[in-house]
């Protein structure tokens, strides 16, 4: 019987972190897999994103750019071939054309909110504004956005899990996504486990906001 060659080596590591779970998050908003079992793809308008999605995963690739929609504005594009990695994400619930049937993701529950705040770089955000039925009342929501009605009451799932508040679900009059909104007291409480770590890679633009927005009350993370 010949030798066997060499174990293949993936690029990227699946022992499991906080940096690797947030990729995660980034790729299931932001990034593809090519159908030709190899390839994985993140793409983003922000350079500062795609920085944050290559350190996370310890890769180091070209950078190249890729029309964005129906416009012509250019996105900035990472693509990489690791087959391991690939298979990985497959198995824990990732897929080509994800965008309306991706589910559940199978993510350690010590690395979710990491996760969470990769899934909140790529799709969410925080708004806040003065409410003219109260007086005084300034109101200030996070949400979380999919096409995808099963990721979405995932989420929601989990996140009560871990932290008793519900949130809800709403949908525009006609458009597919989804959003999954938590108001205020909620809101904080999910803005400071997914920034529990003032290290952990995040958006930048992001996390100012949300500091803005909760200076505005008196609260901090």
């Amino acid at each position: 019987m010949g030798k066997r060659g060499p174990k293949p080596k993936g690029k990227v590591s699946l022992v499991w972190s906080p940096d690797l779970a947030y990729a995660i998050g980034l790729l299931v908003t932001d990034g593809s897999l090519s159908k030709d079992g190899r390839h994985i793809v993140f793409t983003s308008k922000d350079k500062e994103q795609i920085g944050n999605f290559m350190r996370a995963l310890k890769i180091e690739n070209v950078i190249g750019s890729t029309a964005s929609g129906y416009t012509e504005n250019r996105a900035l594009r990472v693509q990489f071939g690791d087959v391991i990695f690939y298979r990985f994400l497959l198995d824990i619930g990732l897929m080509p054309n994800k965008s309306k049937v991706i589910n559940k993701i199978k993510i350690p529950s010590i690395f979710f909110f990491d996760f969470l705040r990769g899934v909140f770089d790529g799709d969410g955000s925080i708004y806040s504004y003065m409410d003219k039925r109260w007086r005084s009342s300034f109101m200030y929501y996070v949400s979380f956005a999919s096409a995808s009605p099963e990721f979405i009451q995932w989420l929601q799932v989990v996140i009560e899990s871990h932290l008793h508040i519900r949130g809800h679900i709403t949908s525009a009059k006609g458009h597919a996504t989804l959003q999954l909104k938590y108001a205020k007291a909620d809101s904080l409480k999910l803005m400071r486990r997914m920034y529990a770590s003032k290290r952990s890679i995040h958006l930048s633009r992001k996390r100012l906001n949300v500091e803005r927005i909760l200076g505005t009350v008196g609260e901090q993370l």
